[in-house]
């Protein structure tokens, strides 16, 4: 999809949210209902398009640094009057029209989560964490993501407060809601789960799903063999009831296994009377463990088919999945997800459904962009965080297509899939009002 038609697209969105105002509004019967300079469709725009910079300097820029520009306190005002749903069903709507676009072939789908920190709110008691060891107090939101990483774009999201936040929950509902047919579904450890891989096997879907390759994960409660490598079949049935019928099952623990009424699975019921049959479900997937390194091994969970992903296959299926890790930084740190314009939560989740709206917008322009392959010691690719800054300005109307394409095309960065650098865990402070960029 070229630029303009992709402009087009997005613009259509905002268009039909808009027209049909009263949906998304937090007062419909008053809010939007004067003429103002702030309408709704130019502050949905303008939040967007937001950058790092201040409020003042944003409506500068929103407004073609014209004499007349409203104040921050107008803006202030009038994005209370929108609810968060309207900058989710523009993302949705629009992701969901790149992914038809595309061609009809297998998605690789990440799902995986990332903590945002906010303004530093005590009494919003389900994001509040009090700090310890000296460390200040902090407010965190929960972002669930899932990320396709062949075509590198967020198709749904799901946004919780810290306190509260689910990964489980969130993983079922985002697969639930997709309207993809099929998929690979990959995700890393804390995510195995009966329930959850029974919901993808609902889906029609597949998974790989990393599991803690110790003595205290999930695959200790199976007959494995004694061996650094393997790729063994489980059938298992999971049953609620126990008693001495089930417990003599229970003893092949290949294919019977207990799910106590604590544990959350959705395809049996919770309790049941002992006139009632014994009901059972059956799951089937493969534990494979391989070698990626002199002394490292690593244990996956999967439903694919062992003729077609054999384990260096999946070996090489799983590494893919750091896609989404990137897809974080570059959303934070390129897009400007850490500078918000606002403390309250619902104008958080406004700028965060907009930076993930630019980031597809942004994505979907820079893989079209055709990169010169010359003879060069490294195969090169559009440097993401000029390409973001010439989206935001194309999408402003600021610059056309074809220059757009060509600056894109000029600036790059080497790919250096070897590259492995020391993981460097920092404390994160919330970005002050009182320093942004000018």
């Amino acid at each position: 999809m070229k630029p303009k038609q992709l402009k087009k697209l997005l613009m259509s969105k905002i268009h039909e949210v808009v027209k049909n105002s009263k949906m998304y509004c937090t007062n419909p019967s008053k809010d939007f209902s004067r003429k103002r300079k702030l309408t709704m469709e130019k502050m949905i725009t303008g939040i967007i398009g937001m950058e790092s910079g201040s409020i003042t300097n944003e409506l500068i820029d929103l407004f073609d640094v014209s004499t007349d520009v409203p104040t921050a306190s107008a803006f202030a005002q009038q994005r209370c009057k929108i609810n968060p749903d309207a900058f989710r069903t523009v993302f949705c709507e629009f992701s969901q029209e790149i992914t038809n676009s595309f061609k009809k072939e297998l998605p690789l789908l990440a799902i995986d989560g990332s903590k945002i920190q906010i303004a530093t709110n005590p009494e919003d008691e389900e994001s509040f964490f009090p700090g310890s060891n000296g460390q200040k107090p902090y407010n965190l939101l929960h972002l669930n993501a899932l990320y396709d990483l062949k075509h590198c774009i967020y198709n749904d999201v799901i946004i919780q407060k810290a306190r509260n936040a689910n990964e489980h929950k969130a993983f079922v509902e985002l697969i639930d809601s997709s309207n993809i047919p099929k998929a690979i579904v990959i995700a890393d450890r804390g995510y195995e789960s009966y329930n959850n891989m029974a919901h993808v096997q609902e889906k029609g879907w597949y998974f790989l799903i990393r599991i803690k390759d110790g003595k205290t994960g999930m695959k200790e409660g199976y007959d494995l063999p004694m061996k650094s490598e393997y790729d063994v079949p489980i059938s298992m049935n999971l049953i609620r009831r126990h008693n001495k019928v089930t417990k003599e099952l229970f003893k092949d623990r290949n294919h019977y296994k207990f799910v106590p009424a604590t544990s959350t699975f959705d395809y049996l019921p919770a309790k049941s009377r002992k006139a009632d049959p014994l009901l059972s479900y059956n799951l089937r997937f493969r534990i494979v463990r391989f070698k990626i390194s002199e002394d490292g091994y690593e244990t996956v969970l999967t439903n694919l088919e062992s003729d077609q992903y054999p384990p260096e296959r999946l070996k090489e299926l799983y590494a893919v999945r750091w896609g989404i890790e990137t897809s974080f930084r570059d959303l934070k740190y390129t897009a400007g997800m850490l500078d918000f314009h606002s403390k309250k939560v619902m104008c958080i989740q406004q700028e965060i459904y907009a930076h993930l709206i630019m980031y597809n917008f942004a994505e979907m322009i820079t893989s079209h962009v055709v990169i010169d392959k010359k003879q060069r010691k490294h195969t090169y690719k559009a440097n993401f965080s000029v390409a973001m800054h010439m989206c935001r300005l194309f999408y402003r109307g600021n610059t056309s297509s074809p220059i757009l394409e060509t600056i894109i095309s000029k600036n790059l960065v080497p790919i250096r899939p070897d590259r492995h650098r020391e993981r460097k865990l920092t404390g994160k402070i919330f970005h002050s009002f009182l320093y942004r960029v000018a």
